[in-house]
């Protein structure tokens, strides 16, 4: 076959492949699951013939080569999109750095303002028709593949083949040269434990929610429980649009509840851009004609989700001040994560027919370095905090003591409902916080606890 004589022609070794790159090039590792292993071994290799090579990438999930052989920074200077734990390591060594962006404009990035001089993406095997599939990172594949001089292709069979979407391939016309790796087992998420906490909140939110909603929801311990609460719940037809693919899809969709039939767009379809979870996630999503994977700008576009009717969005943060602002990525000056695609989704429910937009967060957390709890509802944003969502487009926030709706209100409303969910020990302070700042009113009552 032909697409097989252009396989072979262009197989080559890693070490050959990264002959490629060059002092000073910008080098693309794409996201996610789509790190690339051999290569990126292959290319520290490489460190002492090599100057200032620049890696572009985001939540990688396993230790990347070329930082770890290059503790001085001097030959590779890594650059990530959104932090996993081991990059915020690497950020708190100074040996990454964080590159702010909305994630739906990822795509945009890459075709109006970045150079690629050569992307390394990691796919699933070639199929009889000569196309790669992205498999579980669709973020921005293809405007990675337009962007650069130099494709190579890293195949590892262990990643599926995904039976829905678009742009979430690319043809072996379209490559340069293809390095089959050792398939290494993906890195694997597993769901995060559920706490008492966390069911008080997400029984709140289950009761915001109606037969035929579409979901998304983002990562970690209250998702996981939203998603457990709704495969035992009552709802059914429920739809999925999200830019993560997460373990409680699977689970709501194993327990009957989760069939996309009464979406407005997309009907059918559960719509995703990127994936990172079990190993049982990653094997229900191969060749699952259920799930569809499509780029970023698309999952991730307001307008687009909003024409889906009670789109519920569910997100979690760090902290949140009396005004509304919230961050959802740093602590104080240090990076945690990123924007990711919290703004989007807060902004895409908002503007759907019967839809909400849910920030959640446990009322106080415990200080790793006093032992002191702490309110994550504060006066004022640490110094340095970065402002994931203003205060302006904030909605509905979540705690273990109730809801507080803030679209439209002033600033003393905003005040008395997020203290009215604060920790009852924190409340006192916080009003005499908001006396200071200006915006108590002396007739203000709080709910009772």
């Amino acid at each position: 076959m032909v697409v097989m004589q252009a396989y072979r022609q262009k197989l080559v070794s890693a070490e050959r492949a990264v002959q490629m790159v060059r002092s000073g090039d910008w080098v693309d590792y794409s996201f996610g699951l789509s790190q690339p292993v051999v290569l990126d071994k292959a290319l520290a290799a490489r460190k002492d013939e090599l100057w200032d090579v620049k890696i572009r990438g985001g939540l990688m999930l396993q230790p990347l080569q070329v930082v770890e052989k290059d503790p001085s920074r001097k030959h590779f200077c890594h650059n990530s999109w959104h932090f996993s734990g081991y990059e915020r390591q690497l950020s708190d060594k100074g040996l990454c750095s964080y590159i702010p962006m909305i994630y739906r404009n990822m795509p945009l990035f890459y075709r109006k303002s970045l150079e690629v001089d050569v992307a390394f993406l990691t796919v699933a095997p070639m199929d009889e028709r000569g196309f790669f599939s992205f498999s579980l990172t669709n973020s921005a594949s293809r405007a990675i593949a337009e962007r650069a001089r130099v494709v190579v292709l890293e195949v590892n069979d262990k990643l599926p083949i995904l039976a829905g979407g678009w742009d979430n391939s690319i043809h072996i016309s379209e490559v340069d040269y293809v390095v089959e790796g050792d398939n290494p087992d993906l890195p694997v998420i597993n769901p995060a434990a559920v706490s008492e906490v966390d069911k008080r909140i997400a029984s709140l939110i289950m009761g915001e929610i109606a037969d035929g909603a579409t979901i998304q929801l983002g990562v970690g311990a209250l998702p996981n429980a939203v998603g457990t609460m709704i495969a035992e719940s009552d709802l059914k037809h429920l739809g999925m649009h999200t830019e993560m693919l997460v373990d409680a899809f699977m689970i709501m969709a194993k327990a009957g509840k989760l069939d996309n039939t009464r979406k407005n767009i997309d009907r059918g379809k559960g719509i995703f851009s990127f994936c990172a979870g079990s190993q049982a996630l990653y094997d229900w999503a191969r060749e699952n004609d259920m799930l569809a994977s499509v780029p970023i700008d698309y999952a991730n576009d307001p307008h687009v989700m909003s024409r889906n009717d009670d789109l519920i969005t569910i997100n979690n943060c760090l902290e949140i001040d009396l005004l509304g602002q919230v961050t959802s990525e740093t602590s104080g000056s240090r990076q945690i994560s990123g924007t990711g695609g919290q703004l989007d989704f807060l902004t895409g429910g908002y503007l759907s027919k019967g839809g909400k937009s849910f920030i959640c967060f446990t009322s106080t957390f415990t200080d790793k370095k006093t032992g002191r709890l702490q309110s994550r509802i504060l006066a004022c944003l640490p110094q340095n905090a970065v402002v994931t969502n203003p205060r302006s487009q904030s909605h509905c926030f979540v705690t273990e003591w109730g809801i507080a709706d803030l679209a439209g209100r002033s600033t003393w409303e905003r005040a008395e409902r997020l203290i009215n969910i604060a920790h009852p020990d924190f409340r006192e302070a916080l009003i005499q916080d908001a006396d200071r700042l200006g915006i108590w009113r002396r007739s203000n009552k709080l709910q009772p606890v």
